[in-house]
């Protein structure tokens, strides 16, 4: 067994949730990391489904649980994990995902080299709900990142991909109240999604911390219909939320970016749709896209025109579309990997 120190270098947040088909792997990702001086704070939300017993079937010391007498979302979640935390790092994962085994590893190295970053992600890989890989992966700007840039294109990605320094959120931690009684949080919990955006937002225009990402693919994330993102009309309404928080403090930098940051949003959307093979759907985001800002397709020619070509692939040609959708892929995924290997041999 591997003994827990006072204080370990990271301490890993994990929120469970009705996850009972993924949250052993999540688990086991996290003890096989090569880096083995660690905590896991295990976050009960109330789960219904046998989740937390699962959990309670792994032994090991460096394994927290801690549990909620009351649903809280994700973002309530992730403030208990970063409460209970004691390393200076906080790594997030969410439960129905899992981490290539340097993840921790190599994020330490990158943050005890780079001392102005604040938050350090990786790039993502796409498996599908049974944990195989679909050899394609995110791949955000790494470096240079400002807010613009984190208004419109999110470059963290998802949950499972950042490692943040407590320093960070306690430059913005803000004062609410739960249940009558006082509490600091991090994440804003009013939101049940777009929580994660809105925190690096407001870290990026509120504080001096950098943002940086490191080349390697090391989070592996499930594309699962069943998620929080797949209700799109809400996602869209939780992303406007997150604008009309930012305005209170930032008013100049949102009437400047949003109609952009909104066409950015609205292309994603219409991504998200095409992966429900919801062609209809996918087609009207993308036509709001254009109807936002049009300079969407020049900024970002090649994304845009892929969205544009499969949204339209997908409406008037559904039964074809997943033989064009598999060779795309081969051909990106390729692309993508050279893209990966050139950029971590270059670091």
């Amino acid at each position: 067994m591997n003994e827990v120190k006072t204080m370990p270098p990271i301490s890993v947040v994990m929120p469970v949730y009705n996850v009972a088909e993924f949250v052993g792997q999540a688990i086991q990702s996290v003890l096989d990391q090569t880096m083995k001086d660690f905590e896991l704070i295990i976050v009960d939300d109330c789960s219904p489904d046998n989740s937390i017993e699962i959990c309670e079937s792994f032994h090991d010391p460096r394994i927290r649980i801690v549990r909620h007498t009351q649903n809280r979302g994700l973002a309530g979640a992730r403030n208990t994990g970063i409460h209970a935390a004691r390393a200076p790092l906080i790594a997030f994962l969410d439960s129905d995902d899992f981490w290539h085994p340097q993840k921790l590893e190599k994020h330490l190295e990158h943050m005890q080299r780079r001392t102005s970053v604040g938050i350090s992600f990786s790039r993502s890989a796409f498996v599908d709900r049974w944990g195989m890989p679909l050899r394609c992966y995110q791949m955000p700007l790494l470096s240079g990142i400002t807010p613009d840039h984190l208004f419109c294109r999110n470059p963290v990605g998802n949950g499972s991909a950042p490692v943040v320094r407590r320093e960070v959120f306690d430059a913005i931690g803000y004062q609410a109240e739960f249940q009558g009684e006082p509490e600091i949080r991090y994440f804003d919990s009013e939101l049940r999604r777009s929580e994660d955006i809105e925190c690096w937002l407001r870290i990026s225009l509120r504080t001096r911390w950098g943002i940086e990402g490191i080349p390697d693919p090391l989070t592996f994330y499930r594309l699962n219909e069943g998620g929080l993102s797949a209700n799109l009309h809400k996602q869209l309404e939780s992303w406007e939320e997150v604008v009309e928080k930012t305005r209170t403090y930032s008013p100049q930098f949102v009437e400047r970016h949003y109609r952009t940051a909104r066409a950015f949003q609205l292309r994603y959307l219409s991504r998200q749709a095409i992966r429900l093979r919801d062609g209809e759907t996918a087609m009207r985001f993308l036509q709001r896209a254009f109807t936002a800002d049009k300079r969407i397709l020049l900024q970002e020619p090649a994304r845009t025109l892929c969205t544009a070509s499969a949204a339209f692939l997908l409406r008037a040609l559904p039964r074809s579309y997943q033989f064009f959708e598999r060779q795309a892929l081969q051909v990106i995924g390729l692309l993508q990997k050279r893209r990966i290997q050139r950029d971590i041999k270059t670091i």
